[in-house]
């Protein structure tokens, strides 16, 4: 029996070791995805912080439904920090936010607490 799980194991390492890294990558993003994080999402005009979003899973890259291409903008879902006081607060909602790569400062983390 732990032969097999031998034999198993280093198939796993070759099948891995011979994609391209962006497969490896993408593989390391549907675990992640699948896991969940706690990200924090932080908007700056300037240098002021205007927008905190927190209890994120993650950022989406947005692609074009005819032609496949990478749209200039960030998606997700989270909560709207109102207070930014990186708590959920009774009334603090989960919701929709996008925001585009050439107008927006931001700041995405996973949460240190």
């Amino acid at each position: 029996m732990k032969i097999w799980k031998t034999i198993f194991l280093l198939a796993a390492v070759l099948a891995v070791s011979a994609c391209t890294q962006e497969s490896q990558n993408k593989i390391g993003r549907s675990i992640q995805n699948w896991t969940g994080t706690d990200g924090v999402l932080e908007v700056y005009a300037g240098e002021k912080l205007v927008r905190r979003f927190i209890n994120v899973d993650k950022l989406s890259t947005a692609f074009g439904t005819s032609d496949d291409e990478p749209r200039p903008y960030r998606f997700g879902y989270g909560y709207m920090d109102a207070n930014l006081n990186m708590v959920k607060d009774p009334g603090e909602r989960k919701v929709y936010f996008e925001f585009s790569d050439y107008a927006t400062s931001y700041v995405f983390f996973e949460n240190p607490r």
